[in-house]
C-alpha cells in the first residue's frame, strides 16, 4: 500500500474520512468522476441519493481495479453533490457505508463534498472523482 492516512495533533479528526494522506508510490490513478451508471450504461437509483452514492463509489472501485489498485491506494477523494443541503448527509453517508461493506474496505481518505447546482444529466444527484497511488 503506497498510501499512509493520518489526522495530525491540531487538527479536528472527522469521522468519515483522515486529515491528510502521504503517499510513496510509483505510479498515480486518476479516476474520472464516477457516476451511478450500470455497466450498461443506465442510471441506478434514479432519485435517491444514497443508492446513487453508493454505485458510483462502487463504480470508482472498478476503475481503480482496472488500473491494478483499490480503496487502500486512493490518497484524494472528491464528491459533487447536485442540490446539496446538509440535510442530505444522512444519506451520503449511508451510500458510503454501503459500498464500503460491499467492497470489504475501511479505507477513510481525504475527501472533500462540492455542492453544484447540476450534474452531467438531471437524474445523476452525485459524481465521485479519485485520485490513488500505486
Amino acid at each position: 500500500m503506497a498510501v499512509t492516512l493520518v489526522n495530525p495533533a491540531g487538527l479536528p479528526e472527522i469521522d468519515v474520512y483522515h486529515q491528510v494522506a502521504v503517499a510513496e508510490g510509483t505510479k498515480l490513478v486518476f479516476v474520472a468522476g464516477q457516476v451511478a451508471w450500470g455497466a450498461d450504461g443506465k442510471t441506478i437509483g434514479e432519485g435517491d441519493l444514497a443508492a446513487q452514492v453508493e454505485r458510483s463509489y462502487l463504480n470508482v472501485g472498478t476503475a481503480l481495479a482496472g488500473a491494478g489498485g483499490s480503496f487502500d491506494d486512493v490518497a484524494k477523494l472528491t464528491f459533487y453533490v447536485a442540490g446539496w443541503t446538509p440535510d442530505k448527509m444522512p444519506a451520503l453517508l449511508d451510500g458510503i457505508a454501503r459500498a464500503t461493506a460491499k467492497l470489504d474496505t475501511k479505507a477513510s481518505p481525504p475527501a472533500t463534498l462540492i455542492g453544484v447546482a447540476a450534474l452531467d444529466v438531471p437524474e445523476h444527484l452525485v459524481e465521485i472523482e479519485a485520485t490513488a497511488v500505486l
